[in-house]
């Protein structure tokens, strides 16, 4: 963990599945970009005298993308996230660190496909904030990984030369984090 030069935070910070979010896209002929969310999506961020730790998952069954169903079922499939044997994808951090501009970023392991790598990202940290539904802390946060690491090797070269798919991948991910009430405060 690594200690944070902001206000720091002491307790569980839990996501809220609304509107937390986790985003992804691939170029596609190197034209346009194909996107798409996971929506089960789970976070935990704790705050203590030695700093921050995030940890978080995604069921990949909760896939969605706008393209038609044949991409969805493609994508779930053994050639991309092969839920059936792989269901989930983990995160969990090795260090957290937030500036005094609000700047986050993050170090720590992915894992998807069975296959766990060491990820970097960065992004923007807000709170703790109060309100009605308990302290909010904000966490915004951008990586991009290359898919091959994680054994997302399908390709198909184009017909005019190059590949349908990109190996670039970029994450987005949008944590809001409720504070849960310790013992002592229930």
């Amino acid at each position: 963990m690594s200690s944070s030069t902001v206000q720091t935070i002491s307790g569980t910070y839990r996501a809220q599945p609304l509107p937390s979010s986790f985003l992804f896209g691939v170029r596609h002929s190197d034209v346009f970009w194909y996107r798409g969310s996971l929506d089960a999506v789970a976070a935990t961020l704790r705050g203590d005298a030695e700093g921050l730790a995030l940890e978080g998952s995604a069921r990949v069954d909760s896939l969605s993308v706008l393209e038609p169903p044949p991409l969805r079922a493609h994508l779930l499939a053994p050639d991309f996230f092969d839920a059936e044997r792989h269901p989930e994808i983990t995160f969990r951090s090795s260090s957290l660190c937030v500036t005094d501009d609000q700047g986050a970023k993050l170090e720590g392991e992915l894992t998807m496909r069975g296959v766990s790598r060491p990820v970097s990202a960065v992004g923007q940290y807000a709170g703790p904030r109060p309100s009605s539904f308990g302290e909010l802390v904000g966490l915004e946060l951008h990586t991009s990984i290359d898919r091959r690491e994680f054994g997302f090797a399908w390709q198909m070269p184009l017909p005019g030369g190059g590949d349908a798919l990109g190996w670039e991948v970029e994450i987005d991910i949008d944590l809001l984090l409720i504070r849960e009430a310790t013992d002592s405060e229930a």
